[in-house]
């Protein structure tokens, strides 16, 4: 078997409803975790990548041993963090000790959004999409089978789950609520804004964690100004949301709560290092795997410069990521942004 005589369609058949059980067990044991007395803000591991706390590693097992049985009809890389094979590669083919060749390639993120949820702040959320594998290493474009779950905090009782396939070019999404005290599920209305300004909207440019802050906010600044005019005496034209969870982020485009995202961190690389600082803590492609599901729903996802945006699947990538509500607001905010970086003499290091 290759990747080509693969049947997508057959494919999400069989894995859709294995993915949304499994996310339903990661939030099953996630917030069993929360509501227990452990410490889930202890450092469980802080490598070269992301700190993975305690609450992480809640649902390491739960991904294999879900993942195994369908892998035994269609072998496949599962790429997470904190998973290697035998070998220290930064992934993991399954079913363990097969000969055969991988066909799919599965991205996970099983709780984007640590931090926020740890200290009970803030949901966080499963990410997960589903790529063919072949001689060359999928990227974002090519996942055609995209889920999300949300990871409530202890006092809400209602979460929601999104998901989204790509058959044939053409993208469905499907979203509902369940309610965790009576177990009843009902459709959820999916509607980015309609807006057409960023004015009395939500627009953030990400600046979540310490060492790049002035610089984004001095591209925030000009942005803003660009896309909305000078600020007026005592009023608030506009809103930001400092989300730290990718997945979070793409949902509230998605709902209509937000009309303008953009993270910019991989582009302060060059300035940070001209400091004699690190490099700041990025986007990974896990962290926007679910960007079909925004996609279908009309929100519009690009680079920096506008272009499509299609990082690597794997889990050292550093991604800088836009996204609009409507082409509206893309129209309205992608030449200004642009105008920006050019003035600000930002530029991205290439994957390529």
């Amino acid at each position: 078997m290759n990747s080509t005589t693969i049947d997508i369609a057959e494919v999400c058949t069989v894995l859709l409803p294995l993915l949304r059980q499994l996310h339903a067990d990661i939030r099953s044991a996630v917030c069993a975790a929360c509501a227990s007395s452990q410490d889930l803000a202890a450092v469980a591991h802080d490598g070269p990548g992301d700190t993975i706390y305690a609450v992480d590693k809640v649902s390491e097992n739960l991904l294999i041993a879900a993942l195994t049985p369908i892998a035994t009809r269609w072998p496949l890389r599962l790429v997470a963090e904190g998973l290697t094979d035998d070998t220290g590669e930064a992934s993991l083919v399954l079913p363990r000790g097969t000969t055969k060749a991988p066909v799919l390639r599965i991205i996970v993120d099983p709780i984007d959004g640590t931090r926020g949820l740890m200290y009970q702040k803030r949901p966080a959320w499963i990410l997960t999409g589903v790529a063919l594998e072949g001689n060359v290493a999928p990227r974002l474009c090519d996942i055609f089978l995209a889920v999300q779950t949300e990871l409530p905090l202890l006092k809400q009782y209602l979460t929601d789950q999104l998901w989204a396939t790509r058959i044939n070019e053409t993208k469905q999404l499907f979203a509902e609520r369940l309610n965790l005290i009576t177990n009843a599920t009902e459709p959820l209305a999916v509607s980015p804004s309609r807006a057409e300004t960023l004015q009395h909207g939500f627009a953030t440019v990400c600046r979540f964690f310490p060492g790049a802050r002035d610089i984004l906010g001095e591209l925030d600044e000009h942005l803003m100004a660009e896309a909305m005019g000078p600020p007026q005496p005592g009023k608030a034209l506009g809103f930001e949301d400092q989300y730290a969870s990718t997945g979070g982020q793409v949902y509230e485009l998605i709902m209509g709560h937000d009309r303008f995202i953009a993270d910019l961190r991989p582009l302060v690389i060059n300035a940070m290092e001209a400091r004699g600082q690190p490099a700041p803590l990025c986007c990974h492609p896990y962290d926007i795997c679910t960007a079909l599901i925004a996609e279908a729903a009309g929100v519009v996802i690009t680079d920096p410069q506008g272009n499509t945006l299609n990082p690597i699947l794997d889990l050292h990538s550093d991604v800088a990521w836009v996204g609009y509500a409507n082409k509206h607001l893309q129209a309205l905010v992608a030449p200004a942004l642009k105008a920006v970086l050019t003035r600000m003499n930002f530029s991205e290091k290439s994957d390529e």
